[in-house]
């Protein structure tokens, strides 16, 4: 059973969000209304996925230094950012402070289904307008820098960008886990991410600008 925290100050935030998790069969949902309460359930339940709101009782992108508190307890659970901020400076931010997928809120009941199955799965979740405005922020510096990739590098980045695991990548690529985590981190190093949240964040922004490229560098083609 999946156990959901969802973190919003906004009352019928919560309702609708809790309503539309139990009608898709989610019947534990734990529900907080600032970061204190929030924290403090979270270290109580131990719940398998957040729903965080960033801008918590007026306290501006509160939610951020939540998931940053979060992620060093539980480098694995999954954050979704669940906003009404479009700006792709502030999703950017989000997913370098640790969260997973980002959704809006004025998106339709169905695509809060859809960040939560692709999370609960392992994989990262930015809808198709986040992912086109993150994109465009990121396409003039990126591009260079991609562009002295190997086709091994572009790979992984492709698989990365899908949700893959390091153990997942390694049997699709045919190579050690090893192998994996040394590429990931030369990858880090040459786009300059902090940390392995941005570097998905990197990954998924390659994936929405550069898709010829990535069919060419599909783990069929293998590279030894």
């Amino acid at each position: 059973m999946t156990r959901v925290l969802i973190i919003d100050d906004h009352p019928i935030v919560l309702h609708g969000c809790r309503r539309i998790l139990q009608d898709a069969g989610v019947r534990d949902v734990l529900e907080a209304n600032s970061v204190k309460t929030g924290y403090r359930l979270f270290l109580r339940h131990r719940p398998d996925m957040l729903i965080i709101d960033l801008a918590l009782q007026g306290n501006g992108l509160g939610g951020l230094g939540l998931i940053q508190r979060v992620r060093v307890n539980n480098p694995r659970i999954p954050i979704l950012v669940f906003s009404m901020h479009t700006d792709p400076v502030i999703v950017s931010r989000a997913l370098e402070a640790g969260a997973t997928g980002y959704l809006l809120k004025d998106t339709a009941p169905e695509d809060l289904i859809e960040a939560f199955d692709a999370l609960r799965a392992g994989r990262p979740y930015l809808n198709h307008r986040i992912a086109v405005q993150m994109a465009l922020l990121g396409t003039r510096g990126q591009g260079k820098l991609l562009s002295e990739a190997t086709p091994r590098e572009l790979q992984t980045l492709a698989l990365l960008a899908e949700g893959k695991s390091y153990g997942q990548i390694a049997e699709d690529l045919g190579v050690s886990y090893k192998t994996v985590a040394n590429t990931c981190s030369r990858l880090k190093m040459k786009l300059g991410a902090q940390n392995f949240p941005g570097l998905i964040r990197m990954a998924i922004e390659y994936l929405s600008t550069s898709p010829d490229q990535l069919r060419q560098a599909a783990p069929k083609d293998r590279v030894g």
